[in-house]
């Protein structure tokens, strides 16, 4: 973990893998789809490398092999998925150990604050009241219709503007390459944590300017000892 040279005035988070521990609520409502189908399910653990990248894509990278390309058979596991993870999205989801307390340090410094996931934004929005309904985020981007998912910047830049700061004053953290390459594209610098879904090797691979072990890290890597100006 290094400390920033330069001031950062804003944070933009990836959602699943970063600020919160989905993946057993989503291994659960994929393997329930999976069951539905007559298809072979996955360990919960598996699910880490099928994650972030919209829930078609987990669709199609869950069911078997020769049946990947079958626009039928995705399109009715995602039916009976989106079935299953209405009623499981917020079983077991927690946010990972420190999440809360870096929210509330960041808000309370003036640091502005930003989700971007590729998770539709239903339960992206959903996600974030019932777990950080308290903090003043400028914007919660989800998968949204005519915006091309990450690692396109679109969502990334448009939470700048909102913030209404140069990309160059904006961090951008999160647990996967997918993360990376969007902050890099916005032209950010990227923090890559390594609580998340994937681990250091693919954040250094796609990289990372800096990395994180615990949430402390990020506020350290901002302000460093002393109060953020």
């Amino acid at each position: 973990m290094e400390q920033a040279k330069k001031t950062y005035r804003g944070v933009i988070f990836d959602l699943d893998g970063t600020l919160i521990n989905t993946l057993e609520d989503l291994a659960d409502s994929v393997n329930e789809a999976l069951e539905k189908m007559g298809y072979p399910t996955w360990p919960v653990d598996d699910y880490r490398m099928k994650v972030g990248r919209g829930f078609r894509n987990l669709m199609e990278n869950s069911v078997p092999e020769p049946l990947r390309q079958d626009g039928a058979v995705i399109d009715e596991m995602l039916v009976h998925f989106v079935e299953a993870y209405d009623r499981r999205y917020k079983n077991k989801s927690v946010p990972y150990d420190g999440i809360d307390w870096l929210l509330d340090e960041l808000t309370a410094r003036g640091i502005k604050v930003a989700v971007n996931s590729n998770k539709r934004t239903d339960y992206t929005e959903k996600l974030i009241d019932k777990l950080f309904s308290r903090i003043p985020f400028v914007g919660v981007f989800g998968e949204r219709q005519g915006v091309p998912k990450k690692p396109d910047p679109a969502g990334a830049l448009e939470l700048c503007r909102m913030m209404g700061f140069k990309p160059e004053e904006v961090l951008y953290v999160g647990d996967s390459g997918t993360d990376m390459k969007t902050g890099k594209n916005a032209g950010m610098d990227t923090i890559g944590v390594g609580w998340g879904f994937r681990g250091f090797g693919e954040l250094r691979e796609n990289g990372a300017v800096y990395l994180a072990e615990k949430a402390e890290d990020i506020l350290k890597i901002i302000c460093g000892e002393n109060e953020c100006r």
